[in-house]
């Protein structure tokens, strides 16, 4: 297939890709490789996919630098590379940095998301693929996270952007039936991450000595999940397309599903852990212990994520490999080298 993949420069596109190009799929990268975290780690993304594509002997891939957000770059892409299907990861990501620059995350994850649905909808594309969040979920504290628990009441403008897309891909799905999947990604983590998350933060102030902030002193969990697991569920949801459930009751909506070909799926490890473990987990690959430095939570903090990936599993057969230790160990021998610590 030819898959366009939006997000190509950022941590899960970059896998995505990666995966994509091994398989034999063509693959039409897109990205706008932006300041918000050193893009240098977005270029050092893009040489390997460059450099996999030579050694590979194929022309499957092939890389458009631009932004989702200009709607004439993203319907030449569509018109010019006639995409068989679009796996969306491209986002402004970050709970924090929404309370700062709350118009970035309206503009690229909201108008820039309006773009793609549109390009899909009048270019033939059999199915989109985009990435959504656990941070739906918000206020609601039941355990663990169902897709058929509502997600009306997001804590941060990250969270109420991406629940916005599951509702603008909804009503595409209903009235032109284009098939849409979104995903809800939970803690993703692994090589290539991205800097500002906690595990690269981590990682990096353990090598350096320095302490790690840690706040609500670290009372915290998430359903940490490695990237490779990610990766196996986002594309085996692009490979299933999405259709309309007949059974779909609308005296009784469920949340999950719909009589429009659309679906929602948590993706995640199914697994909670402790921050403090997590951290336990990256002392003991490092080899050195770390400075703690106990903080308040901060506005927006979700106290615990836990996925349950029934619905996923029970559609594609998704099935998370990875332990957190063996995950771990994984991530700090690439930062070892990658960083030279």
């Amino acid at each position: 297939m030819k898959i366009l993949v939006t997000g190509v420069a950022g941590f899960i596109g970059f896998h995505v890709a990666r995966r994509l190009l091994e398989r034999g799929d063509t693959v039409i990268g897109v990205d706008c490789v932006n300041d918000y975290y050193n893009p240098a780690l977005k270029e050092a993304r893009l040489a390997r996919l460059e450099d996999q594509s030579r050694k590979s002997n194929t022309a499957g891939y092939r890389f458009i630098r631009g932004d989702i957000v200009d709607t004439a770059l993203v319907d030449r892409c569509f018109s010019d590379e006639r995409p068989d299907r679009v796996i969306h990861l491209a986002a402004q990501a970050g709970v924090r940095y929404s309370l700062e620059k709350p118009m970035s995350y309206v503009q690229t994850n909201v108008v820039g998301f309006a773009n793609m649905l549109e390009a899909c909808r009048h270019n033939g594309v059999q199915h989109l693929t985009y990435a959504s969040t656990s941070s739906v979920y918000g206020a609601n504290t039941h355990m663990p996270y169902s897709e058929h628990d509502g997600a009306s009441h997001p804590l941060q403008l990250y969270a109420a952007t991406k629940r916005s897309n599951e509702l603008m891909a909804h009503s595409y799905s209903h009235l032109f039936s284009l098939p849409t999947t979104g995903l809800r990604f939970f803690t993703v983590y692994g090589p290539w991450g991205r800097p500002d998350m906690a595990p690269m933060k981590f990682a990096k102030a353990i090598f350096a000595g320095e302490p790690i902030d840690l706040y609500n002193n670290g009372d915290h969990s998430r359903d940490f999940t490695y990237v490779d697991d990610i990766v196996d569920g986002v594309i085996a949801a692009n490979d299933r397309i999405a259709e309309a459930d007949s059974d779909w009751d609308s005296d009784a909506a469920d949340p999950a599903s719909s009589n429009a070909p659309y679906r929602i799926y948590n993706i995640g490890n199914s697994t909670p852990v402790r921050l403090l473990d997590f951290i336990a987990a990256l002392e003991e690959a490092i080899g050195r212990p770390a400075k703690r430095r106990m903080l308040p939570a901060q506005p927006g903090d979700t106290h615990a994520t836990w996925a349950d990936v029934s619905l996923l599993k029970d559609a594609v057969g998704y099935e998370p490999k990875v332990p957190v230790a063996v995950g771990v160990r994984r991530f700090v021998e690439w930062y070892r080298e990658y960083h030279q610590a």
